[in-house]
């Protein structure tokens, strides 16, 4: 991966190359979304802003070829991030953004993509009845699943594509400092942290959107991503302070994924960090247990 971040780097050319050639790839858009965010952070929001529109000729072609606006969003998405960290140079203030990007996007979904809400909606009719089909073959009582609303797949794809935007913002954060500034990013992404009223805002928002019924359950998803960063970055300063290695993290990765309790979880704990200041207090607890055994050294 840094190999890939140094050939964007050489010269505009080989940047051009990346960001055009992924950016026409469902599956590789999201290489194209992070070089672009590279270069932004690295040069400015004119070469980036260059790249960006030649990406949007194969992401748009793709769109109105195929009805997908997927890595059009992405694009766009993480070069609305990037820019907020280039001209606020702040990682928390630039994880933020991701809350309006997925809200603009799951909007437009909702009143300009008919067509991929339809395909959507039928895929999910499809694949839950031949589920509710099996379930009858095995013998077990007939069920019902319901099926999801246009909102609130709207909802779903804003909330990926927040999700996603942040993601690719942070490899291009980690393949500048890993060109530029060895082991900076780690000790920035560690310290990711919002103040109380902030992740009290996020939370009332969230909260307030899911008590809307079941299809704004997804729209609340939006709202929790900045606080699903602060508690991941929370627990690798927790594994960092106490030395452990990455088995640790990847069992919560894989936790993480499969369990929406973890999810819940990470966002309490990102609440919480912000009133009772975890990170502090660890550190403080750290320096005097190395201070006790100094003085005992000493003695």
């Amino acid at each position: 991966m840094k190999g890939l971040a140094s050939f964007v780097m050489r010269g505009r050319l080989q940047a051009l190359v990346v960001a055009v050639a992924g950016a026409g790839s469902l599956l590789f858009c999201w290489v194209s979304a992070a070089a672009i965010a590279l270069v932004t952070l690295r040069r400015g929001a004119g070469p980036g802003a260059w790249l960006l529109l030649w990406a949007l000729l194969p992401a748009g072609a793709l769109m109105f070829a195929f009805g997908d606006s997927g890595p059009l969003a992405l694009l766009l998405g993480t070069t609305a991030l990037a820019l907020v960290l280039r001209f606020t140079v702040s990682l928390p203030f630039a994880l933020l953004a991701s809350v309006p990007v997925g809200l603009v996007t799951g909007w437009g979904v909702a009143v300009f993509g008919g067509p991929v809400l339809e395909q959507m909606l039928a895929f999910f009719d499809q694949f839950l009845g031949n589920l509710e089909q099996q379930m009858a073959v095995e013998g077990a009582a007939a069920v019902t699943l319901a099926r999801p609303t246009a909102l609130q797949v709207a909802g779903m794809l804003g909330a990926a594509n927040a999700v996603l935007s942040a993601l690719c913002l942070l490899l291009a954060r980690w393949w500048q400092a890993a060109l530029y500034n060895p082991g900076g990013f780690g000790s920035e992404f560690r310290a990711l942290y919002y103040p109380p009223a902030v992740s009290g805002l996020l939370l009332a928002v969230a909260l307030g959107l899911a008590s809307l019924g079941l299809e704004y359950r997804s729209w609340a998803a939006i709202a929790v991503v900045p606080l699903t960063a602060a508690g991941i970055a929370l627990l690798h300063a927790r594994v960092a302070l106490r030395g452990r290695g990455t088995g640790l993290l990847a069992g919560f990765y894989i936790a993480w994924v499969l369990f929406d309790l973890v999810k819940i979880m990470v966002v309490v704990a990102a609440v919480a960090d912000s009133w009772l200041g975890f990170r502090q207090r660890w550190q403080a607890r750290a320096g005097n247990s190395v201070s006790r055994r100094d003085d005992e050294d000493s003695d």
